[in-house]
């Protein structure tokens, strides 16, 4: 079976559906006008290793760095979870959520059927994908493990898959996710009643966290899926609000209280399970931004965090093509005060952590969704937000959204360092995206909130782990985060070439942030590059020099002073002799918002290489494989077959040069 007809992408109504069911918007906290942070050294350099908490949770460098996996996505996006352990995403992460579990709408139970999801209000009646979740079976190629799929084991698919990648990944947590915008319909009658939440929370542990499953064209059986799954993720899109799909079960005077006593009954049951085998199972939620979807299922109570071990703010989904004439931002983490709409359709992400923080939740139990795709409009005239469209751009898989690895490199990349979004414009399309700028300064907004990490709408978005790299590589490199019993640290006395150690400092201080430390030359100093300049922006991997030392940038950035913070954009390569003339990259005088940072399109000219073996239209490459092809090496980013290298800018396949 395929999932063709499977929404693919969270509904924006999460964000933008009180607007449609009339609901009235309730104000919060002004957000802040700077997205700036001042971070506390650590005394001693240290590495840092994923680790398991005594309490079941996971954290690298006490954050967590939560990312879903779509069912959907092994077909015709061919995104596999071995791709998140060849990229290197699975070290990165510490919790994998699996979207999505499906409630029957006779029984009001969990279960898994191999139905295709159909059309209209009903539509999502009886629908599941056991093919997906434990029937597919994986060849060496493209399984975690590199190891066939036999005919008769009781386990293959996603969910063997996943045990396989748990097992590369020791500190790795799976979650089943439960509902999503597809298949929330029936959560409102399942929690209805104390016996009916009973026997739904009671079958989802039965058949997910015991892992007794259906038998399925031979697949499947009692305990066949036991040990896949450390907790359950509730995604319930939305209790109380006709902001969800048409059709959901909706009961708005009912359904707050009832979504509370529910999520009690969930860890009330996996606790007593628990009890049992001596595992403790997490409880977590997809917490929805819009301040009336967030009151109308009382989402920032206190007492159902209680319950939760933790949740994830959406941060996406903020504006989109759903509002086909206007451009503007979907990921902005302060509110933009150029956005023309009315008060009550101006989302941001400050805007919904605060609401949660403000009403008493505590800060390392929330996380900070991010998206790994755009949201796009065409017909654009102008690259500034906010100006008229003709309606969604053009998308892989539906107008107005495309995947992230898809648009990284879209015509002229834009950054508004106030607001904290990006966008890229062509000339035509105008695209809103999470990137390598706006995700440094969310690490920072992270690590100043007190929040306990972030989180990924979905991974197949980013299928080289860039972004998920970039959040880990800022959070790992301060002090420690809120999450207990993180991290384990391997002291670190001996400092790298281009690393500097902190200066000695009694652990109950902080250093001032305009602190440089130095280290011995271990050579003759090198020439310096070009001065780095206050005024000028300088794209990731541009080489500056400054107060006698050479500086590479690690992302975009513009007024940030090289060694001015231990967690800014600037790495230190050694000291240099006799500076140069500064030569920016953009006039110092311009404002970033209005004229973009361009990367190099160009390769430096190098000496042809010698070709390796040639590419083959019938062969199966895996991730780091080398082929030529029309006079050229290239190196696969992913499993791919039949596409041809060159074909694409954005396809599996990196030009290493002339051979």
């Amino acid at each position: 079976m395929t999932s063709s007809t499977r929404t693919s992408r969270r509904s924006p109504w999460a964000v933008v559906g009180s607007v449609v069911a009339s609901l009235a918007l309730v104000g919060t906290a002004a957000a802040s006008a700077s997205a700036s942070t001042t971070q506390v050294a650590s005394a001693t350099p240290v590495t840092t290793q994923a680790v398991s908490t005594p309490d079941g949770d996971s954290a690298i460098n006490g954050y967590r760095n939560v990312g879903y996996f779509a069912q959907w996505g092994v077909y015709g996006r061919d995104f596999k979870l071995k791709q998140l352990q060849d990229s290197g995403a699975a070290a990165d992460l510490t919790h994998l959520n699996y979207a999505f579990g499906n409630i029957h709408h006779q029984t009001l139970t969990c279960f898994i059927a191999n139905k295709a999801q159909g059309t209209g209000p009903n539509g999502s009646d009886g629908a599941g994908d056991a093919w997906a979740d434990f029937g597919m079976g994986y060849t060496p190629a493209n399984s975690v493990a590199g190891v066939q799929d036999k005919w008769d084991q009781p386990l293959a698919g996603n969910f063997n898959q996943i045990k396989q990648l748990k097992e590369k990944n020791p500190h790795l947590k799976a979650m089943i996710s439960l509902g999503g915008w597809t298949w929330s319909k029936n959560f409102s009658k399942a929690a209805a009643t104390d016996a009916s939440r009973k026997k739904f929370v009671s079958s989802c542990i039965d058949l997910y966290i015991k892992g007794n499953l259906p038998t399925i064209d031979g697949k499947g059986g009692a305990g066949a899926a036991a040990g896949v799954f450390d907790g359950i993720d509730i995604d319930w899109e939305w209790p109380g609000s006709n902001a969800g799909l048409e059709g959901n079960h909706v009961d708005e005077a009912r359904d707050k209280e009832n979504f509370r006593l529910l999520l009690q009954e969930f860890r009330t049951q996996l606790d007593a399970y628990g009890a049992q085998t001596g595992k403790d199972y997490l409880l977590s939620a997809f917490l929805p931004a819009s301040p009336a979807v967030i009151d109308a299922g009382g989402w920032n109570d206190p007492r159902i965090f209680e319950s939760l071990d933790f949740g994830n703010v959406q941060g996406y989904d903020l504006h989109g093509a759903w509002q086909p004439g206007l451009t503007g931002h979907q990921i902005n983490l302060y509110d933009d005060p150029a956005d023309p709409r009315p008060a009550g359709e101006q989302f941001s992400v400050d805007k919904a952590v605060s609401k949660y923080i403000n009403a008493g939740i505590a800060p390392e139990q929330l996380g900070l969704g991010m998206a790994m795709y755009g949201r796009g409009w065409k017909g654009v005239a102008d690259a500034e937000p906010w100006n008229s469209a003709n309606g969604g751009a053009n998308g892989t898989w539906e107008a107005g959204i495309e995947d992230y690895y898809k648009l990284k490199n879209v015509g002229t990349s834009y950054f508004d360092p106030e607001v904290v979004a990006s966008w890229r414009y062509d000339g035509n399309q105008w695209w809103t995206l999470d990137d390598d700028k706006t995700i440094p300064v969310k690490a920072d907004y992270i690590r100043e909130k007190g929040l306990g990490g972030g989180m990924w709408w979905e991974l197949d978005g980013d299928r080289n782990g860039e972004l998920t790299k970039i959040l880990m590589d800022d959070l790992e490199a301060g002090p420690a985060g809120p999450i207990e019993g993180g991290p384990v640290v391997t002291p670190t006395p001996t400092p790298t070439e281009t690393s500097s150690p902190d200066p000695t400092v009694d652990p109950t201080t902080s250093p001032e942030p305009s602190v440089t430390p130095t280290v011995t030359p271990t050579e003759d100093p090198t020439d310096c590059p070009a001065a780095w300049n206050s005024g000028a922006s300088y794209p990731g991997g541009t080489e500056v020099s400054h107060n006698g030392q050479a500086w590479k940038n690690k992302w975009w950035s513009q007024g940030e002073e090289p060694g001015a913070t231990q967690w800014g954009p600037w790495v230190a390569q050694g000291d240099c002799d006799g500076a140069v003339d500064p030569t920016p990259t953009t006039d110092p005088t311009t404002d970033p918002t209005t004229d973009p940072t361009t990367e190099p399109t160009t390769d430096p000219t190098t000496d042809p290489g010698q070709c390796v073996a040639a590419w083959s239209n019938g062969g199966v490459y895996v991730g780091g494989d080398e082929v030529s092809y029309n006079g050229h090496n290239y190196r696969a980013k992913w499993w791919t077959t039949g596409e041809a290298p060159g074909a694409s800018q954005w396809g599996p396949w990196t030009d290493l040069g002339a051979c």
